[in-house]
């Protein structure tokens, strides 16, 4: 039983765009061993549409580059660089390219969607393509989105006005070891089955070995790192994948002189008590009984 795959960004095929000037390309899906976790990257050429649809699972975004218009029934945004949000099981939505270049951004999809029930989507009918607005941190009614800068990762940068920027006091960093985490996508935004949040580690940042009852996905952006999943070590670096499933022994180091910064997901979302469970603390008890 797979329990854990990497994806390196060099071995990577495009696939072609549809009709429409969108494609996708999955990166953790069914075919993997997947239950919880759907992930890919998608990318929308200007002028292009994706229908209105509506899905039997929840869709986490994050935009890598450039920008695109998300319409949904209580109307339209425009979404740019940074930009983050998530589309709860069964709203209706659809994309439309603007700009001069391709949109790309990253979407998790908890469940993972399954081939043989129509990859859980159905279209619907159109909805209206309104004036499309920006997304307000700030403004309660858009709070299923929100907005990432590398700097809110600088635990020396976290001033008043950028948690406002980046929403509330929610988004706070959690700096521990070397390590920062800024939490985008969890149930305070409206999530019910995953999470999705931004990793930074310092030069000398190090994660022990762990595992998981949940499924954990990681998309490099920048710098390298040391991964060790179930014994298997490697070296990954922007534009790689990596997804260890439930139970997967995995531990990461900074390879590097300069920060290194990954997306992560987690699916279903983790229990508030026992989500780690590190090697170390079960080889300290052992050796304890030993003696």
């Amino acid at each position: 039983m797979t329990r854990h795959l990497v994806r390196r960004a060099a071995d990577a095929a495009e696939p072609p765009y549809d009709a429409h000037g969108y494609r996708r390309r999955t990166l953790v899906g069914e075919d993997d061993g997947s239950v919880h976790t759907g992930f890919g990257l998608c990318e929308l050429r200007p002028g292009g549409a994706v229908s209105a649809h509506v899905h039997s699972y929840e869709e986490s975004f994050h935009i890598l580059d450039g920008t695109v218009i998300l319409d949904v029934p209580d109307g339209s945004y425009l979404l740019e660089e940074g930009d983050y949000g998530i589309l709860p099981t069964g709203v209706p939505h659809a994309w439309r390219g603007t700009g001069d270049t391709p949109a790309r951004w990253a979407d998790m999809l908890a469940p993972v969607p399954r081939a043989r029930y129509g990859y859980d989507t159905q279209a619907v009918r159109d909805l209206p393509a309104t004036n499309p607005a920006r997304i307000d941190v700030r403004d309660p009614r858009t709070r299923s989105f929100g907005h990432f800068e590398p700097a809110q990762m600088d635990p020396g940068k976290q001033s008043q006005d950028l948690l406002a920027v980046s929403a509330s006091m929610r988004t706070a960093l959690l700096v521990y070891s070397g390590i920062t985490v800024k939490m985008m996508v969890d149930s305070d935004l409206g999530a019910v089955a995953s999470t999705m949040f931004m990793v930074q580690y310092a030069p000398d940042g190090v994660a022990g070995t762990h595992d998981h009852p949940f499924e954990e996905t990681y998309y490099f952006l920048e710098g390298e790192a040391d991964a060790v999943f179930d014994g298997e070590s490697h070296r990954l670096g922007p534009g790689d994948c990596a997804w260890a499933g439930a139970g997967c022994v995995h531990g990461f180091a900074n390879a590097g002189t300069g920060p290194l910064r990954w997306l992560e997901t987690q699916a279903p979302q983790p229990p508030p008590r026992h989500s780690y469970r590190f090697t170390r603390d079960w080889e300290y008890l052992r050796e304890a009984l030993e003696s």
